[in-house]
């Protein structure tokens, strides 16, 4: 781990007000390793003492941090390093609702492939990985509401997650994401979603037990760290008859 207590020589290098002057460099220490995910981060005073502003700044861009889910605050314990969690898995990457409004995870029914291969040009695109690269595939039927829904193809840059696809099909976990962060010291922040309306093939009605030709949808997912780094190319073939997308607009 870096040294939290090294001087700081970046602030007033980044236009903008000081708070986010402030924020970037926090940003920056997390996804250099300085403080891990759940970790504790210093106090509001020692950070202003180490930065050289105020109390007042430090705490603004901490709650920007917290608005875009960098950090968590606790009252009476501090602010911590967001980390993986169910709830969090739930509510910030997933986004498919019950027609009954209920919302759950999908669990992992069968993985149908983990191995290593080479990147296919749009996965190094999306990637931002040389043609040359060599990409970990996951592919796995998930469920929802006990019946199969989603299958699902997962591409991660193999010199990032060396041995993943050594990992026996029944130790892979459900939530991937917390295995990033837990074995690899990899941490998903955010994703980008595109969506498109698709027609059940032959592999769907196989695998879902479907009919050929039903609706579905197709989402494809890049996930990125704190630091705009893609790390995960992942593609869901859903099945809608008892689903439907949420998006939230704040």
């Amino acid at each position: 781990m870096s040294d939290a207590n090294a001087p700081n020589t970046d602030i007033g290098l980044d236009a903008g007000p000081l708070y986010r002057q402030i924020k970037t460099q926090i940003v920056r220490r997390i996804a250099n390793g300085v403080w891990s995910p759940g970790e504790l981060l210093p106090s509001e005073f020692r950070l202003a003492d180490e930065f050289g502003v105020s109390q007042g700044t430090v705490r603004k861009a901490l709650d920007a941090l917290a608005s875009d889910s960098v950090v968590v605050r606790r009252q009476g314990k501090g602010t911590f390093v967001a980390q993986h969690t169910n709830q969090r898995a739930l509510f910030h990457f997933f986004h498919l609702v019950g027609d009954d409004g209920s919302r759950e995870l999908p669990e992992t029914h069968r993985v149908l492939a983990c191995r290593q291969r080479p990147a296919s040009s749009d996965e190094a695109h999306c990637l931002n990985l040389p043609v040359s690269a060599k990409v970990i595939e996951i592919e796995r039927i998930r469920t929802l509401a006990g019946s199969p829904a989603i299958i699902e193809r997962i591409t991660v840059p193999a010199r990032l997650f060396a041995g993943l696809d050594a990992t026996p099909a029944t130790d892979l976990p459900n939530e991937l994401y917390r295995l990033y962060e837990t074995d690899y010291g990899i941490t998903v922040h955010r994703a980008v979603e595109n969506l498109r309306p698709i027609s059940a093939g032959r592999r769907d009605v196989s695998l879902l037990g479907i009919r050929t030709g039903r609706p579905m949808l197709e989402i494809q997912r890049t996930a990125l760290t704190v630091a705009g780094t893609p790390v995960e190319r992942r593609i869901s073939r859903c099945d809608m008859r008892r689903h439907s997308y949420i998006s939230e607009i704040v």
